[in-house]
């Protein structure tokens, strides 16, 4: 049996796509990847986000949805999200 992880290295490769993080542009492998996969390739990038910042995906329609660590999101040239700290009120 492997890990979570084991299998997704062994998926295969995926394809890298450039996505935006706090207006950065990040590149991942995707097409899927979790909250926490992209905040830490974010941060790996220079984007100025800690782990334990809220994820949250900028929809099409306008709106925003969160995207926990374990949440698995598909990911394409046109995502874009955003990752506040989670006792920001604004």
């Amino acid at each position: 049996m492997t890990s979570t992880v084991e299998q997704a290295t062994q998926v295969g490769a995926g394809h890298q796509v450039t996505i935006t993080v706090n207006t950065k542009a990040v590149t991942v492998t995707g097409p899927r990847l979790t909250g926490l996969q992209i905040k830490e390739a974010a941060i790996a990038q220079g984007v100025q986000i800690e782990l334990d910042f809220l994820l949250s995906e900028e929809l099409p329609s306008g709106e925003t949805r969160i995207v926990g660590d374990a949440d698995e999101v598909t990911v394409n040239k046109h995502s874009k999200f955003t990752a506040v700290a989670g006792d920001d009120n604004s």
